[in-house]
Order: C-alpha cells, then structure tokens, then sequence
C-alpha cells in the first residue's frame, strides 16, 4: 500500500471549491493534472479521466463515483481488470477553514503492482500538487 496525501488551504468557501471540482467538463481549462474529464459527482457514476501526470504519458482510467456529498467529500475508486493487482481510492475532503477551505487531496493505492511504481507515483504526487494549486486558482477566482 502507498498513500499520497496533500493538502491546500483555499480562500473560497467549501461550495465553490466543490463547484471547480464537481464541474468534469471544465476541468479542461484549468487542470494541469486531471486535463480531461468526462461523468458526473453522483455515487455509482463512471466517471472517464486522462491523466497527464508530470514527465509522464497520459492515460485514461474509468473510475467509480463512491461518495459525493456536496461541499464536503468527492471519492473515486478506480482499479484494472484483474482483483488485487492495483486500486486506487481517490478523495477530496473539504473542510471550513475560517473563511475558507483546507482541501485534503489523497489517494491510496493497492495491489501487487504498487511497488513496481515508485517513480509513476513521484510524478503522481507531483501532479498532485500542480492540480492543488490550479484548484486554488480557479476556486479563488470565482469565489
């Protein structure tokens, strides 16, 4: 197991941080990480994601919607076709932080493949942190 866990402080209130991160279809125009995305924040729902993570090559993964409560917690679950070679649970957890909003952006990953992916997951964390601050930006902006 490895876990990538991040965290941003955003001067915008939990709603319009959802708002960026609920909207699939613009994350096109802001996301340097996530630089394609299709689906809706609804429980159940497939979402369709083309990652480009830094120094990397881009690929497109499938994950489940598991939770979308609004302005609180976004989680996706995404893993390959053969049980137990590789999982990957994907949360935004939103909280009030004084007038704005700490964003906890992790994910977990499990299965036999994850210690072959030492350097997939540096650039993972990398893109991480790029999306973070695009998140900032653009959540700031608005709201």
């Amino acid at each position: 197991m490895r876990t990538i866990d991040t965290s941003i402080v955003i001067e915008a209130p939990p709603q319009a941080v959802w708002d960026v991160l609920a909207d699939f279809a613009g994350y096109a125009e802001w996301n340097p990480f996530i630089v394609r995305a299709e689906g809706e924040a609804v429980a159940g729902s497939v979402l369709s994601l083309h990652i480009r993570p830094p120094g990397g090559a881009g690929m497109t993964h499938h994950p489940t919607v598991l939770v979308a409560e609004p302005a609180r917690h976004l989680r996706w679950l995404g893993k390959v076709a053969i049980p137990g070679l590789l999982a990957a649970r994907h949360d935004f957890i939103l909280e009030p932080h004084g007038q704005g909003t700490l964003v906890r952006h992790r994910e977990v990953f499990t299965g036999l493949l994850v210690p072959f992916l030492r350097r997939t997951l540096r650039r993972t964390e990398e893109g991480f942190a790029a999306l973070n601050a695009a998140l900032k930006e653009r959540a700031e902006r608005r709201g």
